[in-house]
């Protein structure tokens, strides 16, 4: 069974410690897989939801002080229970404190999966980037940040762009599937690390593959949201987005997708 299929029946629960900007977006777009999205923020209560989810979502993008206790409160809890740990660096590079406390959760919580663009990631590794608000990029091949973070933090780096690579020091999977149109809404790099999420739940043992099979269904379902949308706009494109997440195929997806290992 694929493991979008699984994701559908077993409707794994996931923690979003995301911000504020997409956090409907995130909730709609578990939703639409067939994941449960749970939303919670408190210190009161981060700790008892993050043991029982299938996966937990940091993600900085409107971070506060507050907010990083909690999520280094959910991440602890999470450790303790086996439940992965997915961070995004969002803006990571663009401000001292963003950087600093990216650092700060790695190196107080055992964190799955790193996942960010290839500015965030070379800003985290000390490496020159480009950083423009939460967006950024860099000049070094994406398998070499990849791989040199990976090592660095003990963990497996995810590294989104025109190309994602996904790897964890030693094997690496290139996945080229996706559309630029992707990056003209709102929300849809910081769903992704929630669909991972739910992706690392359902193979917990074979932690690189669920996440190359997740870039792949989660750039697909961009490429083919496009075809259904390119007429009306982007509006209607996150409405397509939404729709191809939660109707995609096996046989779509074995016809898209564009997965190779490379080491």
């Amino acid at each position: 069974m694929n493991t979008f299929e699984k994701i559908k029946i077993e409707q794994p629960l996931i923690h979003c410690m995301t911000n504020v900007v997409v956090t409907n977006f995130t909730a709609n777009g578990l939703l639409a897989i067939g994941a449960s999205p749970v939303m919670a923020y408190a210190k009161e209560e981060v700790a008892d939801l993050a043991k029982i989810a299938g996966a937990l979502l940091l993600n900085i993008g409107t971070l506060n002080q507050e907010q990083v206790e909690a999520m280094i409160m959910a991440g602890k809890a999470a450790n303790e229970a086996g439940v992965p740990v997915i961070l995004d660096p969002v803006g990571a590079g663009a401000t001292s404190y963003r950087t600093e406390t990216t650092m700060r959760i790695l190196n107080e919580v055992n964190v799955t999966v790193l996942r960010g663009n290839g500015g965030e990631i070379a800003a985290l590794l000390g490496e020159s980037g480009i950083i423009k608000g939460v967006d950024g990029s860099t000049s070094l091949p994406k398998d070499m940040l990849a791989k040199k973070a990976s090592r660095l933090f003990q963990t497996i780096t995810v590294i989104t762009g025109e190309v994602d690579v996904v790897t964890d020091g030693s094997q690496t999977y290139e996945i080229s599937n996706g559309h630029f149109w992707m990056t003209k809404v709102v929300g849809t790099g910081c769903l992704l690390g929630a669909v991972l999420g739910a992706f690392l739940a359902m193979k917990p043992d074979e932690p690189i593959e669920a996440l190359a099979e997740g870039l792949a269904f989660y750039g697909i379902a961009g490429e083919i949201a496009y075809e259904y949308s390119q007429k009306q706009g982007i509006a209607t494109y996150q409405e397509s987005f939404l729709n191809v997440l939660h109707q995609m195929t096996v046989e779509q997806y074995e016809q898209y997708k564009k997965l190779a290992i490379i080491e």
